[in-house]
């Protein structure tokens, strides 16, 4: 039976289909009733730099670290044992002032952010690394797919109009965020649990409190609690300047990630 348009449709819609379903949420874990985070929280709201932009705020608290020169960070202390794995990363690759683009650039940070969203993933808050890439690769084949059948027997009129179904189904995937109906409801919640305050806070007792305020709110919670570090070490996101020289990283290594 010679090959038609019907063929390459049948086949679009297959790979829509499987796309579709590894981008179903998962349940979440036993972990996601428990207090989130601040960092998981800043990497389901604005990302990796979020998350070491949260992590950078932990350690200036901890006098670990401070601003430096042309928008960076350098070491200001060893202050008290780190044991966060992401805040331990950003501490050792801060062997000269970096920025904060150049620290997501550094192996290590990079490990301790991909362990961040295996975390996430665990919990039911952002889909699964390997699933999510597969997904988008589907996504990327379905019209390829059509533009084949297309190019190698054009169909009648039903058969192409057909034919924009799958395509138009996987346009409409492609928009699907990483990010879980449950991450957008944890949000959404700790938003209203968590507004930005009117004062800057102060004391010890409000230090997890601005970390999960720069976490929810960013910039904004930057300005308002930590001007001086914020601006100094080029943590704001608009238009900040992010200097600095990759630290080296040591010569035994470590195991490394898969991708993001």
């Amino acid at each position: 039976m010679p090959l038609d348009m019907w063929w390459f449709t049948g086949a679009a819609c297959s790979l829509l289909t499987a796309a579709a379903v590894l981008l179903r949420a998962g349940t979440p874990g036993p972990g996601a009733a428990a207090a989130p985070l601040p960092q998981c929280v800043a990497l389901l709201r604005g990302g990796r730099r979020a998350a070491v932009t949260v992590a950078l705020v932990a350690l200036q608290q901890r006098g670990v670290v401070t601003h430096g020169r042309a928008g960076t960070v350098r070491i200001d202390g060893w202050g008290t044992a780190v044991r966060d794995p992401l805040q331990l990363a950003v501490r050792t690759s801060l062997r000269r002032p970096a920025g904060i683009r150049v620290l997501l650039t550094v192996p290590r940070v990079q490990r301790a952010l991909e362990a961040l969203h295996d975390q996430c993933a665990a919990e039911g808050l952002l889909r699964p690394a390997r699933r999510w890439r597969t997904a988008r690769a589907l996504l990327c084949a379905v019209p390829l797919t059509v533009a084949t059948g297309l190019a190698i027997t054009p169909g009648s009129l039903p058969q192409t109009m057909a034919s924009a179904v799958p395509v138009a189904g996987a346009v409409a995937l492609w928009f699907v965020p990483r990010q879980t109906p449950a991450a957008r409801r944890l949000l959404a919640s700790l938003h209203e649990a968590h507004p930005l305050p009117d004062r800057p806070l102060r004391g010890t007792a409000s230090v997890p409190r601005v970390q999960m305020s720069v976490a929810l709110h960013g910039d904004r919670a930057l300005e308002l609690h930590l001007p001086h570090f914020a601006r100094g070490g080029g943590l704001l996101g608009r238009g900040s300047r992010d200097g600095g020289i990759a630290p080296p990283e040591p010569s035994s290594g470590g195991v490394s990630c898969g991708g993001p």
